[in-house]
């Protein structure tokens, strides 16, 4: 391949916003995905992405912008789960499934009701090649915001995942933590709303998180890991779409599939070489010297 085809897809608009809706997005995902899998939240983010599904239906109804009726949902969502996780004796993870598997064949009753001219489809499968300026302020600004929240907070975030009771021994408003953290959660998949859709948000606040967990051991370095991953991957995955012909979405997760993979048979791999080395330590230490 020449140089000049190589650098083909950055000749066209619509790439260039795509490149920059991927990168845009990256941070804030990647961030939350680190708090997600410490947390054990992953069935979270994807109850969340879900539920927000009716909020853009109502939203386009009542004529008020979609990432308002978006937000909206994605925290009564979270909001939901968590009463009733506290007041009855089912657990968090059938709660979320019960909210969520309700919720999103709500929004597919209202969205296929719903006759209109324009075509929503994107909200469940993204669109990043259709990417416009408003789709870039509103993903940008949310992202910085995002941001900035998670990385000054991170550490308080942090022992709140691990120890909720030593967190507010501390004196730590764990309540503000952690519907701070599902806003945030509501907030970033609405940033992902119209470039990677609702079904395929759920691998962004999930894999690269996962990702980094497999390559790093402190979790300052895994922020760091999993942005990188995120960011590497969105681009690859974007650039690949243009040549093969196909959704970038998809293609990106598809990266992220395969890093993940390539994570895991290394920990794997580093895991029997430590096991092999401490039975030859063992073998050594029986041995009687001469």
């Amino acid at each position: 391949m020449t140089l000049d085809a190589a650098l083909l897809p950055f000749q066209f608009p619509f790439m260039q916003n795509a490149f920059l809706i991927a990168i845009l997005v990256a941070v804030p995902t990647a961030l939350l995905s680190c708090f997600l899998v410490l947390k054990g939240w992953a069935l979270m983010g994807d109850a969340v992405s879900h539920a927000i599904l009716p909020g853009v239906v109502l939203a386009w109804i009542l004529n008020i912008p979609l990432v308002v009726g978006a937000f909206a949902a994605g925290m009564g969502c979270a909001l939901l789960t968590g009463y009733l996780s506290d007041n009855s004796r089912v657990k968090q993870d059938t709660v979320m499934g019960v909210v969520f598997s309700g919720m999103f064949g709500l929004g597919i009753i209202l969205f296929t009701a719903v006759q209109t001219n324009q075509h929503l489809d994107h909200i469940l499968f993204g669109n990043m090649l259709g990417i416009g300026p408003d789709d870039l302020l509103t993903a940008g600004i949310i992202a910085l915001a995002v941001a900035v929240v998670l990385l000054l907070k991170w550490k308080d975030l942090l022992l709140h995942a691990f120890d909720p009771a030593q967190a507010q021994a501390a004196g730590l408003n764990t309540g503000l933590l952690h519907y701070g953290l599902l806003a945030a959660l509501s907030l970033t998949i609405v940033a992902t709303l119209t470039s990677v859709g609702l079904i395929l948000a759920v691998a962004l606040l999930v894999t690269p998180g996962a990702i980094a967990f497999l390559l790093v051991r402190s979790f300052g370095r895994m922020l760091v890991t999993a942005v990188a991953v995120c960011m590497l991957s969105m681009l690859t995955g974007t650039y690949l779409a243009f040549f093969i012909d196909s959704a970038p979405a998809p293609t990106i997760v598809l990266v992220l599939t395969g890093l993940f993979i390539l994570a895991l048979l290394r920990r794997l791999a580093l895991t029997k070489r430590a096991s092999a080395a401490g039975e030859d330590r063992r073998i050594l230490q029986r041995e009687p010297t001469a």
